[in-house]
C-alpha cells in the first residue's frame, strides 16, 4: 500500500482549524501528516503555501500553537514537524528534538537543510528516536544521492523537479529512483506538484507521495466554509490515496 504525506499550515485559518483539518485527514487515510511552520520566507514553497504561511503570522502564529496544535493531533496520526533552519537554529534544535519527543512527532522536515549541515544535527535527533527527513533532487547525481540516501530513516523526499512547489511540472522520475533504490531500502515518496490529477503517474515507481499546495489551495479559498474546507481535503485526500494504489 502506497502511502499519502498531506501538508498542511499550522494556525491557518485558525488553530482550532488545524486540529480538526489534521484529524479529518487521518479519517481519509493519510498515513502521515507535516504540519507546516509558517515562515515570512519559505523559499522552497510557491505561492500558495507561501500567501498561507503569511496569513498565519499575521493572525499571530507563536510556536506555542505548534506544539498545542501537535499535542492533540500526534494521538491520531504520525506527524512530522516542516520548517525552515532559522527558527530551529534560534530556538535551538536541542529544544526542538526534546519538545518533539515530549509531545510525540516523529521528526523534522527543514527543506533549506543540505546534508552537509545536517549531518551535525542527525546524531542527536535520531538519539532522540526522531528523523531528520533526507531530499534528492532531480539535478542530483548518482554519487550525490548514494551520499543522501546511505543513513536516510523513515522516508526519502524525492523532489519531482527542481523549483518550488505547486507548478505541477513534469520530468522522468525513474532513472533517479533507481539510483536512490540501489542504495538504499527506505521508502521513496515523491512530493512537488502531487494533487489528485497527477498522483497517479507521480507515484510510479515510488512508495508514496506527499501533498502540500493542493490541500492549502482548499484552505485559501474564502468562497468556503471551515466545515466545507474540511470536506473538500477529506475528498481530495481519499481520491489521491485511491489512485495511488491502483
Amino acid at each position: 500500500m502506497k502511502k499519502l504525506v498531506a501538508y498542511i499550515t499550522t494556525g491557518f485559518p485558525s488553530l482550532e482549524f488545524t486540529v480538526d483539518a489534521a484529524l479529518a485527514l487521518a479519517q481519509a487515510g493519510v498515513d502521515t501528516l507535516e504540519l507546516g511552520m509558517p515562515f515570512s520566507d519559505p523559499v522552497a514553497d510557491g505561492p500558495v503555501i507561501e500567501a498561507a504561511n503569511l496569513k498565519a503570522l499575521q493572525n499571530g502564529f507563536k510556536l506555542e500553537h505548534l506544539y498545542e496544535a501537535s499535542s492533540k493531533i500526534t494521538p491520531h496520526i504520525e506527524t512530522l514537524w516542516m520548517g525552515y533552519f532559522n527558527p530551529f537554529y534560534h530556538k535551538g534544535m536541542d529544544n526542538f528534538i526534546a519538545k518533539a519527543k515530549e509531545l510525540g512527532v516523529h521528526g523534522f522536515i527543514i527543506p533549506d537543510l543540505p546534508l552537509e549541515e545536517a549531518a551535525h544535527y542527525k546524531p542527536s535527533v535520531e538519539a532522540a528516536g526522531l528523523s531528520l527527513i533526507d531530499f534528492i533532487a532531480p539535478t542530483d547525481s548518482e554519487e550525490r544521492i548514494k551520499q543522501i540516501v546511505t543513513n536516510a530513516q523513515k522516508f526519502i523526499y524525492l523532489v519531482a523537479y527542481a523549483g518550488i512547489t505547486g507548478t505541477g511540472k513534469s520530468e522522468d522520475l525513474q532513472p533517479i529512483v533507481t539510483n536512490i533504490k540501489k542504495y538504499s531500502n527506505t521508502p521513496v515518496y515523491v512530493g512537488f506538484g502531487v494533487d489528485q490529477h497527477t498522483a497517479k503517474a507521480k507515484a510510479e515507481g515510488v512508495d508514496g507521495v506527499i501533498v502540500g499546495s493542493a490541500f492549502v489551495k482548499v484552505l485559501l479559498d474564502e468562497s468556503l466554509s471551515n466545515s466545507q474546507k474540511i470536506t473538500k481535503i477529506s475528498t481530495i485526500a481519499k481520491e489521491i490515496k485511491e489512485k495511488i494504489n491502483t
